[in-house]
């Protein structure tokens, strides 16, 4: 019998715009603007034409983001409406 080759994932090292702001959970319009204000890592150049964002460094900005007492937003799949799941227990 023969045994299948396991299946191999490789991590990206590099996320063009839209997949580095996906990766946060932010629009690239935000992730543009952060940048610019020196909020968020800035892209690596990577040829004379092209500039990606390293994951290691998005990693490491979302890891030292502050926690929230926000709830996250309607319709995120948070529970109901925004609210945590028990939230309709407190009333």
């Amino acid at each position: 019998m023969h045994t299948p080759a396991p299946i191999i994932t490789l991590k990206p090292l590099y996320l063009d715009r839209e997949s580095a702001a996906a990766y946060l959970s932010i629009s690239s319009s935000l992730l543009e603007k952060l940048v610019a204000k020196g909020a968020a890592p800035k892209p690596r150049k990577l040829s004379a034409n092209r500039c990606a964002w390293l994951v290691e460094d998005l990693e490491q900005w979302g890891r030292e983001r502050p926690v929230s007492d926000l709830l996250p937003a309607r319709g995120s799949g948070y529970g109901r409406a925004g609210a945590p799941a028990d939230a309709s227990e407190a009333r």
